[in-house]
């Protein structure tokens, strides 16, 4: 369903997309076989490089590995010997984080470092947090792993590289080896396959070559793939896990919620305490006067019109009370969304100032509090334009798809928002909406280049996981 309110707003956001700039050595480039390309060759010496240095350290990870796996049941016939064992164990972490500076800096891949270990307190609690440390423990299986693999993937494309070396220049060195008799009785200079054929006619050479070029595209392949056998091994070992990410970002968004809901409440409170309640004691006052001046002057028509004057301001304050009261409410549950979300966005954008079209096609219903999550986010983002866009008109639309609830709030002012950023355009509290939208493990992404327009999507589960 849709409600137009007065004046022609912008036209509903293009469907964003994502660029994201190609690497100068690109794998697809390498693909097409652009062999020579000066990127492509500086990312294979490079990798190769890495494949080098990870064959020179293979070997001590190895040794360490094996002795952080050993060490602890050896030592575990004395308890207090499993926390020399456990501090071991903890040197995976160590090995791991050198593993992802070398990937930072050669295969140009950055693995985010794990979570780190937890502070606990008592002996055995400590003692568990050394020797169970999951990111430990995979470090240390990264080393154990990468030995016979630094072998393999060293030494088959040096292999290729010599080949792809010597048969293309051998052309120039041929002439320095030794003369040797043939089958056929005759002396020849040159490469030799068995005791009858020699690389020293023209034919032979160019052939030779070819041989040489084709190894070399052989050499940087596989140079490449395994490198990239390597990113995939780190990103799976030395990184945090899916869990203990998943973990991180509840407790964040668990101690954004808690925040949100505390500022909620003082906010709350203050608006009874210097609102509502100053009201409620000025109209007391004014109902106890009229009451005294009735009982004791009640015949005297002065008295009692001063005493209907002080009814009637009491009757004003209490509807002014009354009114503080529903906008009270309303900021903690809107009785619009009673009637749905369509309706409730439809009645912001009624109370908003500058003109707003309303579009809503909700072919599933999201759960109660995702609705009035995305009516809050709503409200801020209108909020927003009001006060810091400059805009003459915005569009709201609201539509399920993919199990996902998706909420659009384009404007047509002058853009510039940012999250967090002080000023006309940045102080819109995006930051916080953020943090509110992640809470349902829902996100908000902003489209605002300077000179507008301004278009924020929100995302939103359509129920929340209890």
């Amino acid at each position: 369903m849709s409600a137009t309110h007065p004046a022609a707003p912008p036209a509903p956001p293009p469907a964003s997309s994502i660029a994201t700039p190609a690497p100068v050595a690109s794998t697809a480039a390498l693909a097409r076989g652009a062999v020579w390309q000066p990127g492509v060759l500086t990312r294979t010496w490079r990798e190769l490089g890495y494949l080098f240095l990870t064959l020179l350290l293979a070997p001590f990870a190895f040794a360490y590995a094996v002795v952080a796996i050993v060490l602890p049941p050896s030592l575990a016939v004395t308890v207090v010997g499993l926390f020399p064992a456990g501090w071991v164990v903890q040197g995976g972490r160590a090995w791991a984080g050198l593993y992802r500076a070398m990937a930072r800096g050669m295969l140009r891949t950055s693995i985010a470092p794990p979570l780190p270990r937890r502070r606990t307190r008592g002996f055995w609690r400590r003692l568990g947090s050394l020797l169970g440390d999951a990111a430990a423990w995979r470090g240390l299986a990264y080393g154990l792993l990468a030995l016979p693999l630094a072998i393999v993937s060293f030494v088959l494309p040096v292999a290729f590289l010599a080949v792809a070396l010597g048969g293309t220049t051998h052309w120039f060195w041929y002439r320095w080896l030794p003369e040797q008799e043939g089958a056929d009785g005759q002396l020849h200079r040159g490469a030799s396959f068995g005791p009858d054929y020699f690389i020293d006619t023209p034919l032979r050479q160019w052939i030779l070559i070819a041989i040489g070029l084709l190894a070399f595209l052989v050499f940087q392949r596989l140079t490449i793939g395994f490198a990239h056998v390597f990113r995939l091994l780190g990103a799976n070992l030395l990184g945090p896990t899916a869990s203990s990410l998943r973990v991180r970002f509840l407790e964040q968004t668990r101690g954004a919620a808690v925040t949100d809901a505390d500022a909620r409440l003082r906010r709350i409170e203050r608006d009874l305490h210097d609102g509502t309640q100053a009201r409620l004691v000025t109209v007391a006052m004014q109902i106890g006067d009229a009451r005294d001046r009735l009982a004791t002057r009640g015949e005297d028509d002065a008295v009692r019109a001063d005493a209907l004057d002080l009814l009637d301001g009491a009757q004003g304050a209490l509807k002014e009370t009354l009114v503080e009261l529903r906008d009270i409410a309303r900021g903690i549950h809107p009785p619009a969304l009673d009637d749905g979300l369509a309706v409730a966005l439809e009645t912001l954008a009624a109370r908003c100032p500058v003109p707003v079209t309303v579009d809503v096609d909700l072919a599933e219903q999201p759960a109660p509090e995702v609705e009035t999550i995305a009516y809050f986010a709503v409200a801020e983002l209108l909020t927003n334009v009001v006060r810091h866009s400059g805009a003459s008109g915005a569009y709201v639309r609201a539509e399920v798809a993919d199990g996902t609830l998706w909420v659009r709030v384009r404007d047509d002012g002058h853009g510039g928002a940012r999250p967090g950023l002080p000023g006309a355009s940045g102080g819109s509290g995006l930051g916080g909406l953020a943090d509110r939208v992640a809470t349902v493990d829902g996100d908000l992404h902003i489209d605002s280049p300077v000179g507008g327009p301004t278009v924020v999507t929100v995302h939103l589960p359509l129920s929340v996981a209890r």
